[in-house]
């Protein structure tokens, strides 16, 4: 057997071996305050993104009341509120620029190191 094989052979036995291996389990039970907590942080969270001034701007531009939208979020169920705050970076309103920024860098990149630009110059092209 080859010394790669046999390096290979023996790190796949040890892989397997681990995870052959019991694992402790770590629960807890919630109480019902911090459930309740989750859901006061979770509205409260969504009244503080509804209070910036860019987002009640973006509202009213869109002929948005917004009264309408406290009575509806007013009316989310728990879980919705939950959702909806650990979502809220991720909706179209909110969001960072930091993720747009590195999206427009890699796009650049790539199209520098095919050789169809050439806007930074630490790349070289591919032959």
């Amino acid at each position: 057997m080859s010394p790669a094989r046999r390096a290979v052979a023996a790190i796949a036995s040890i892989c397997m071996l681990s995870a052959a291996l019991p694992m402790p389990a770590q629960a807890a039970l919630v109480g019902t305050e911090q459930v309740l907590h989750a859901d006061s942080a979770a509205r409260m969270r969504i009244d503080a993104w509804l209070a910036r001034a860019e987002v009640r701007r973006a509202l009213v531009d869109n002929g948005v009341d917004l009264g309408q939208v406290q009575g509806r979020v007013d009316a989310l169920s728990d879980t919705e509120a939950i959702d909806f705050a650990a979502r809220i970076d991720d909706l179209p309103a909110g969001g960072d620029i930091l993720g747009i920024l590195f999206a427009v860098f890699v796009i650049l990149l790539i199209t520098d190191i095919l050789g169809l630009t050439k806007i930074f110059p630490f790349t070289h092209p591919i032959q």
